[in-house]
């Protein structure tokens, strides 16, 4: 798509907007209702799209992908006209007789950009957000998974104007086409180092942004951890999708104590879920792309690893892989995985643990494993990182009770139910005075009785 057309859709979404066309609550749940209606419609099209893209089998497209965001469209259809209403907050006695509130107010024109690795869902989630909180939007999935993003164009086209939702497919070129325009909001789903790009961007035009990027996650193992639902839980989480996943466990950081047991009941656990030979598990995903294949295979230092380690060029996949005895200095430990790769890594003690995550990068996600509370409590306290799980993995993006996001270099603002149609929306506070009376004490000439009344209002 060239810049022109780009243009022209942003200017007929902006028109369209001050129109006044998205703000009536009535009108936001039929557009919600329409497309959850044509998501379901297309429920199988979908799976095959990202079968295509990722190798992911229909149970875990459906689990991980179609079904939570059938989820967030099914919490916003139900929670908008509640999200949407002014809030009363208290009014000092100094602005007697008068109303304060809060009045929830859409951005207007949204850059909604997803990532390749969950193609569906995180384009699908924010674009539920963005319309529950009544906004119009510009769509720019990911060029890596063209079926699912095609897929994408097809349901938005059939569902909206693209004055109201639109979808820009296409690469690089296109995403700076995007970018060079004017939103008024930009929220952005993928790498660190595009997200410093996206964010340059926006600050040309002052446009606040969301970026929700990623990061080494770290998964600690305490010796008091129940160890073999701790393997069954990490490998779930980490090899879900190949590893391609933001909040995947990057690495285990265990005590040195119990890391013999952990990595033998890990090995198990990868046999019991994925078999002796992975590479014919039909449910078994691949890598995106041969750019990504060759990068994961070149972290895996052979030395190290202790189960699977192979890989196949001509299919793009990759054994579930566990490297022992690594450090911090190893190339696996130098950049986010994002892949079907497992370093295991040791501590002498809590407190060295704690140190050493809290010297590196903020990560999206920690987890913790342990039956002990006050190292729990520690651990969550003490460690900076976007969100986690205690005793399991990745589960805790999957509810729109609770918001999702990172922190410090694994991104900025939070999204899933209220928070996502709050991160949408601009929160106009607004105060409505009576007519009926007006105290004189605030208009010149001041006098020593308003003196008096200001210092006892205002104390």
């Amino acid at each position: 798509m060239k810049a022109e057309e780009i243009k022209q859709i942003v200017e007929e979404q902006r028109a369209y907007f001050y129109q006044g066309k998205t703000l009536d609550t009535g009108r936001r749940i039929k557009a919600l209702k329409r497309l959850k209606a044509c998501i379901q419609k297309y429920e199988k099209e979908i799976g095959e799209a990202i079968k295509k893209d990722l190798g992911k089998s229909a149970f875990e497209s459906y689990m991980c992908e179609t079904g939570l965001t059938l989820s967030e469209f099914s919490y916003m259809i139900g929670h908008v006209k509640k999200f949407a209403k002014e809030k009363t907050v208290w009014t000092p006695l100094s602005q007697f007789c008068s109303r304060s509130y809060k009045k929830p107010s859409p951005y207007g024109v949204v850059l909604i950009m997803s990532p390749w690795n969950y193609p569906f869902m995180l384009t699908m989630e924010p674009l539920a957000d963005a319309i529950a909180a009544g906004n119009t939007v510009v769509l720019k999935p990911s060029a890596y998974s063209p079926h699912t993003s095609e897929m994408i164009r097809k349901i938005v086209e059939e569902c909206f104007d693209r004055r109201y939702v639109a979808v820009v497919t296409g690469g690089r070129e296109e995403n700076m086409y995007l970018l060079d325009e004017k939103f008024d909001y930009i929220f952005f789903t993928g790498s660190q180092s595009v997200g410093k790009v996206v964010m340059e961007k926006a600050s040309r035009h002052l446009t606040p942004v969301t970026l929700e990027l990623g990061g080494k996650s770290p998964c600690i193992v305490e010796k008091s951890a129940n160890i073999r639902l701790a393997a069954k839980r990490i490998v779930f989480g980490k090899y879900l999708n190949c590893g391609q996943t933001c909040v995947a466990p990057d690495y285990i950081y265990c005590d040195a104590a119990i890391r013999e047991e952990l990595v033998r009941e890990i090995k198990k656990q990868i046999k019991h879920q994925y078999g002796k030979n992975p590479f014919k598990n039909k449910n078994y995903g691949k890598i995106i792309n041969e750019k990504h294949f060759k990068r994961i295979c070149g972290l895996i230092d052979s030395q190290k690893v202790v189960h699977g380690g192979r890989s196949d060029a001509a299919t793009l996949q990759i054994e579930p892989t566990v490297m022992d005895q690594v450090s911090f200095e190893d190339a696996v430990m130098q950049e986010e995985i994002f892949g079907p790769i497992m370093p295991i890594l040791t501590y002498e003690s809590l407190d060295q643990a704690v140190q050493k995550i809290n010297s590196m990068q903020h990560p999206l996600a920690l987890y913790i494993f342990s039956s002990d509370k006050e190292v729990i409590r520690k651990i969550t306290e003490r460690c900076s990182y976007g969100g986690g799980c205690v005793n399991d993995t990745i589960i805790h993006l999957a509810t729109s009770e609770m918001g999702f996001g990172g922190f410090g270099e694994s991104g900025m603002g939070s999204y899933h139910g209220k928070d996502g149609f709050d991160t949408f929306s601009h929160y106009k506070s607004m105060v409505d005075k009576k007519t009926w009376l007006d105290l004189p004490m605030r208009y010149q000439p001041y006098r020593k009785l308003y003196d008096k009344l200001i210092h006892l209002f205002l104390r």
